[in-house]
């Protein structure tokens, strides 16, 4: 596994990282030993960088990489641990809205660290932006706990150009979590330019478009019952078949390269920068094996242009989330 530095502040992770969200919540059913062994596959294949949030579960998926990390104790030095806070959600899982205040901050910092079960939390986002608190609040309250040593590292998920430029004046933000992929492009115009003039490395979540991307999904009956993505505008009765179009286009790039579709659209994200890091989501040691291998893909200036030709922007049918959702990214 090779690395790569997210800001300019020293922040080293793994090339491919592991997002911990399906483990617990939103993608069907899920089992504690099978993601304990993909975690302990994920240390075993280099992949370091190991992203959650107190929303997941909610809450459940920290606590069970507290107890990964209390099973494993010697292994938490290796983790370089993303959590994030800012969405309010119930213990019914209901989402109450977003809080950026300052004292919450703390909380939400506080109670991170309990069931983590660590002393510091390595990249310390807020999740969404709070339109009722001034991101300088916010990052202020942030700043403080790094200089306290309770998180070393700063970033913003789905911030819009504005809230990085003013956040960055508070503090150095490390990283831009956003959804970024073949078919989620929407950053490349204005997003990504202030990322680049402020130091700012990009953490693509969902770069396998929440799965789409790797061929597996072929119809809306392959998702379990209960799942988010039953309700996402791509996965839609209308969008679905439309959306599979793109789908046999990259499959077609993918052969060609003699990988796998994952693999493909993986390697396409680390091509677009040095300091673009995505974190696919699994539950599987074997699909954990098989992104990392996105590493060793290798695309020309021809390959890539010849996919920007066939997999344009403007090709993906449906949102990315649905419409009230919508409305709080990117801010």
């Amino acid at each position: 596994m090779k690395t790569r530095f997210l800001g300019t502040q020293g922040l080293e992770v793994s090339s491919i990282g592991l997002g911990c969200m399906g483990m617990s919540d939103f993608y069907g059913r899920h089992d504690d030993t099978q993601s304990f062994n993909t975690l302990s596959q994920a240390i075993g294949s280099g992949v370091n960088f190991w992203d959650t949030s107190d929303i997941y579960g909610p809450k459940t998926n920290e606590e069970l990489l507290g107890r990964y990390f209390a099973k494993h104790p010697q292994h938490r030095n290796k983790i370089v641990l993303a959590t994030k806070f800012g969405i309010m959600r119930n213990s019914e899982g209901d989402f109450l809205g977003f809080n950026g205040r300052p004292e919450y901050v703390r909380q939400a910092c506080e109670a991170s660290l309990q069931r983590l079960g660590v002393d510091h939390i390595d990249l310390y986002y807020q999740h969404r932006m709070d339109p009722a608190v001034p991101i300088e609040e916010t990052v202020g309250a942030m700043a403080e706990l790094v200089k306290e040593g309770k998180i070393k590292y700063l970033g913003l998920s789905e911030a819009g150009v504005k809230t990085l430029e003013r956040a960055s004046a508070v503090h150095p933000i490390s990283a831009l979590q956003s959804e970024f992929s073949l078919w989620s492009r929407h950053l490349e115009t204005e997003i990504l330019p202030v990322c680049k003039r402020l130091g700012i490395g990009l953490v693509p979540y969902s770069p396998l478009g929440r799965g789409f991307l790797t061929g597996s999904i072929k119809s809306r009956s392959d998702l379990d019952e209960g799942d988010w993505r039953l309700n996402n505008p791509r996965f839609s009765e209308d969008n679905f078949h439309h959306n599979l179009v793109l789908v046999d286009k990259i499959i077609q790039l993918a052969k060609s390269k003699y990988c796998t579709p994952a693999q493909l659209a993986l390697a396409w994200i680390l091509h677009q920068g040095e300091d673009y890091v995505p974190i696919p989501g699994t539950r599987s040691s074997e699909r954990l094996i098989e992104n990392a291998g996105a590493i060793t893909i290798a695309l020309s200036p021809v390959e890539l242009e010849q996919i920007n030709q066939l997999i344009p922007a403007d090709l993906v049918f449906g949102e990315r989330y649905p419409e009230a959702a919508m409305a709080n990214l990117d801010k």
